[in-house]
């Protein structure tokens, strides 16, 4: 693991324990994750992160809307993988970010408390998460 990750994480937990955050861990995340930082801020500002949790089960996924003007949802998971072109072209086949600006708003919006919860059946989580 690399020590941007590392790093990263203690600011993530940091964050979740408080859920709230500081000028300190804004700079080191956008230092960490430059412009893809910035937009995520935007997507969360703007509640743009659904938390879907199966039930009884708890398992989830994250549902982050784009910034375009269509307005597109791309699933996610935060720490490893996002649905979104970006995720494939940046970080799979580049290897140039850690993450893109979806899973960062994900994350960002978890530690903070700041998700849309929906609650369905593991049923339908299931049937989502198979259209991946």
């Amino acid at each position: 693991m690399s020590a941007s990750i590392l790093v990263a994480e203690a600011v993530w937990k940091d964050i979740e324990s408080t859920r709230s955050v500081s000028n300190d861990q804004l700079s080191i995340l956008h230092f960490l994750f430059g412009k893809n930082f910035e937009r995520a801020t935007r997507i969360v500002d703007q509640r743009g992160v659904k938390r879907i949790s199966g039930e009884p089960s708890g398992r989830f996924i994250f549902q982050v809307v784009g910034e375009s003007r269509r307005k597109e949802e791309y699933f996610c998971f935060a720490e490893c993988y996002c649905a979104c072109y970006s995720f494939f072209y940046d970080i799979v086949n580049r290897g140039e970010q850690l993450c893109c600006k979806h899973q960062l708003a994900a994350r960002l919006a978890a530690s903070l408390g700041a998700c849309i919860e929906v609650k369905v059946s593991d049923e339908k989580l299931a049937l989502l998460l198979s259209k991946l």
